[in-house]
């Protein structure tokens, strides 16, 4: 199986712990992860709860990264501002980014378009790269949750997930 250039990112800026959310969008992604022993992968329910495993695994001394929907970013505001930001504990966020424009499921655009409002609000920076600068993007995004002590997120659009969702 041919690794992603977005798995490739994850394993080069030394992400080794990983917290999923289920996510039809990014499931290749979850089975990479899922497959390579380097990394351990906590499936979770609910966002918030892996907020809070991914702080413990960095406590650990893990270089985490949560996978998940935009719709689950309001789920995780409060673990968000109440743990990671307060504490500053770096976290790399991979969120597929539901909602733009050609949007088929009406009830993700208003998430959708909130979500970089949101991410605004609590001071957490975030890309949303083409993908021909994923890779660069998140060993970028990774430096700068180590370095400051905050998360940070990248939005994955419709780019990234579009043939998974239609093969």
């Amino acid at each position: 199986m041919a690794r992603s250039t977005l798995f490739n990112a994850l394993e080069n800026a030394g992400i080794n712990f990983v917290v999923s959310v289920p996510c039809v969008n990014l499931i290749e992604l979850l089975n990479e992860i899922e497959c390579d022993e380097r990394i351990t992968h906590v499936p979770v329910t609910r966002e918030e709860e892996g907020i809070g495993v991914c702080a413990g695994a960095y406590l650990g001394g893990k270089n985490p990264a949560i996978v998940m929907q935009n719709s689950g970013l309001g789920n995780s505001i409060n673990a968000l501002a109440s743990l990671d930001l307060l504490y500053r504990i770096p976290l790399l966020m991979i969120i597929s980014h539901r909602g733009d424009l050609g949007e088929q499921i009406s009830a993700q655009v208003p998430m959708g378009q909130l979500t970089p409002k949101i991410l605004d609000a609590l001071g957490i920076p975030w890309y949303s790269p083409p993908p021909t600068e994923v890779y660069d993007v998140v060993s970028g995004a990774w430096t700068l949750a180590t370095t400051s002590g905050i998360p940070v997120a990248i939005l994955l659009g419709k780019p990234f997930w579009a043939e998974t969702v239609t093969k």
